[in-house]
């Protein structure tokens, strides 16, 4: 297991320049990491993170510079939710804005009673820019995906519960316990059945109901590989692959066969 702490705590662990960077450098060590199965996030200081630092923003540059910032906002969000491990937003104090945004890229999200969340840009005069509109609305709908980021409120932890935005609340004085114990359960599974199921979900949730499905057999098909029944009557066994290699008789002829097959075009002389 690894934890991600974000350590800005006089600044309720705003989303400096710095801070950002930091963090999408550590996702992608996380991301590299064979032996990581599941990933903590969590806020120095009693919070989690109160977004990006607003102080900031005059340093972004130009309008083109500012969307070259958010696309490197939204590749850090991209890269936490495409984890092939289980993360976790471990939420209490704030968690607005680009704070928010982390817990929706999250597979779990364990927050404490006393824990607020929100979208308050609106107030600031701009608009979210790595998933407080585009991830808010698959998750809780168009309509509630408005009301939060049109009026800017700052909501108990409780409500991200009811609307599904959030896992679990727990008492302020449980959620260290809460988030080991969700761990615990996590690590005592099959780590290939978690990762093919967090695969086929997200990618999943995306597409047509015809895809999706196809990202189901697919998975049953690997996962019956994986059990033992990886040997396939009609497959090659990787003879293709060190034919390749070899440049063996079975190469040449899988090759002689198919290099000029029906390259005179659609019409025969």
């Amino acid at each position: 297991m690894a934890r991600i702490t974000l350590n800005r705590p006089l600044a309720r662990n705003a989303l400096s320049i710095i801070l950002s960077d930091e963090l999408i450098h550590a996702l992608e060590v996380v991301r590299d990491s064979r032996t990581i199965k599941v990933l903590v996030i969590q806020g120095a200081g009693g919070t989690f993170c109160a977004g990006d630092d607003i102080t900031e923003m005059h340093r972004w540059g130009d309008a083109n510079d500012v969307m070259r910032r958010v696309t490197g906002y939204q590749h850090m969000a991209d890269t936490l939710e495409e984890l092939d491990k289980v993360t976790i937003a471990k939420v209490n104090g704030f968690a607005v804005g680009g704070g928010l945004e982390i817990t929706m890229a999250c597979d779990f999200v364990v927050a404490a009673y006393g824990a607020k969340w929100g979208m308050p840009e609106v107030d600031v005069g701009i608009t979210p820019g790595w998933g407080g509109t585009t991830r808010m609305a698959r998750l809780i709908g168009r309509r509630l995906t408005k009301e939060i980021n049109l009026l800017g409120a700052l909501h108990p932890a409780t409500r991200a519960a009811e609307l599904t935005l959030w896992n679990r609340v727990v008492p302020d004085d449980r959620l260290d316990t809460a988030v080991d114990e969700l761990v615990e359960v996590l690590l005592n599974k099959n780590q290939q059945a978690v990762r093919q199921l967090k695969f086929i979900i997200n990618s999943g949730v995306e597409a047509d109901l015809k895809t999706a499905q196809a990202f189901e057999k697919l998975s049953a098909g690997l996962t019956g590989a994986v059990n033992g029944g990886w040997q396939v009557d009609d497959a090659d066994q990787a003879a293709g692959i060190l034919g390749f290699r070899d440049k063996n008789t079975l190469w040449q002829e899988r090759r002689g066969l198919a290099r000029n097959f029906w390259t005179d075009g659609p019409v025969t002389a």
